[in-house]
């Protein structure tokens, strides 16, 4: 109450008089010496109330002070998110497969020929979603063809609803999942509606929809989110083989450019060679640095490497020689940089294409994956 009092009164300096600030802070001053002297109970009771009827006299109580409490108990909240987020972890989601099989992306399959599934309910459709499993079935509410796609609206983390519209009426999802990153992550290309490869509209994105007919049917899987640790880089250097995120402002822009890639994005990859190293990859997939190879005993490459039979059959195995690697080619690291490669090197753009990455645009490490609830979930994914 002393702090609160105090606080009130020196922010009322300037508008109260002479004598209720003298009134206010002999108060204050008899409360304190009661502190300091370790008065008895009666005694400290007594100048609290003392203390109490003065502000109450003197003091001009805040307009709306519910209001104006609970705002300010949301800026602080606000305050304190913001920084944990800049300075010691920051949620992120990884939107593609590249990083597969240590960390998934985005996937989904269309179910729109296959109207004999069911999609589960009560328990089985809590589980899956707790999973990350999520189901959209959109029936057309007018005759007519696919006409436009909205993007989706929401906020960073999450998205609240997206509208397209077939014959002049508007159709929404609402809380639609995460589709991942253009071309492949969005309602068009899983919903069957564009060609990934081409972005041409297909067969079922240009017919012509009656009332109640399904326009609409697939199921998605999520990709993982994760934390990223952005404290641990202030004390030391990154390693070779941890899971990094950086920022592609790092690249040069003319290869951004040539690989159609944006300057503000974040993406998440392993570290495979520092600064000043001559990287090559061998014939049999195993990247070579310095004239020595890895393998899956080098300290986190064992999934790279010690590919498993189901690994290899979704083919998840060494590093592919594409690119600045084609041909036995070689590469050296420039002094302050990185090189960075996605776990499934047959679907990833990485360092391969863009080459090394200035080592001041990495934002940190991965943490701990929050969501979904796989196997995938907790901590120290190598």
């Amino acid at each position: 109450m002393w702090k609160h009092v105090r606080n009130m009164l020196n922010g009322q300096r300037d508008i109260l008089g002479w004598e209720p600030i003298k009134e206010v802070e002999k108060s204050l001053a008899e409360l304190d010496e009661a502190l300091k002297s370790g008065a008895d109970k009666f005694k400290l009771d007594s100048k609290i109330t003392e203390l109490e009827s003065a502000a109450n006299k003197w003091l001009k109580p805040y307009p709306n002070p519910v209001w104006r409490e609970n705002v300010e108990v949301l800026l602080v909240a606000l305050a304190v998110a913001m920084g944990i987020r800049t300075f010691f972890a920051q949620p992120f989601k990884i939107p593609t497969g590249s990083m597969q099989p240590t960390l998934f992306g985005v996937t989904s399959e269309n179910l729109i020929d296959r109207p004999e599934l069911n999609f589960p309910t009560g328990l089985d459709r809590v589980r899956e979603w707790l999973a990350g499993i999520s189901y959209i079935e959109v029936k057309a509410k007018a005759d007519g063809k696919i006409e436009r796609v909205d993007k989706p609206v929401g906020i960073r983390v999450v998205d609240f609803y997206q509208t397209f519209y077939l014959g002049g009426v508007a159709h929404t999802i609402y809380m639609p999942p995460d589709f991942g990153s253009p071309p492949g992550g969005t309602l068009e290309t899983r919903a069957g509606w564009l060609d990934q490869n081409s972005g041409r509209p297909t067969e079922q994105g240009t017919k012509l929809y009656h009332r109640g007919d399904v326009v609409a049917r697939f199921k998605v899987q999520a990709g993982d989110h994760l934390f990223v640790d952005r404290l641990t880089y202030n004390f030391r250097k990154p390693t070779r083989g941890e899971i990094v995120v950086f920022s592609t402002a790092g690249i040069e822009e003319y290869k951004r450019s040539q690989w159609r890639m944006p300057d503000d994005q974040f993406y998440i990859k392993r570290m495979v060679a520092l600064g000043d190293e001559k990287v090559k990859i061998g014939d049999d997939h195993h990247l070579i640095i310095n004239g020595n190879r890895l393998d899956e005993k080098t300290a986190h490459f064992e999934k790279v490497y010690g590919s498993t039979a189901e690994d290899l059959r979704d083919g998840y195995s060494g590093h592919l020689p594409m690119i600045l690697f084609a041909n036995g080619n070689d590469f050296q690291v420039r002094s302050n940089h990185f090189l960075v490669m996605g776990d499934n090197t047959g679907n990833s753009l990485d360092s391969r294409f863009f080459g090394d990455v200035d080592m001041d645009y990495i934002i940190g490490k991965e943490l701990f994956v929050y969501w979904p609830l796989s196997k995938r979930f907790g901590w120290g994914h190598r």
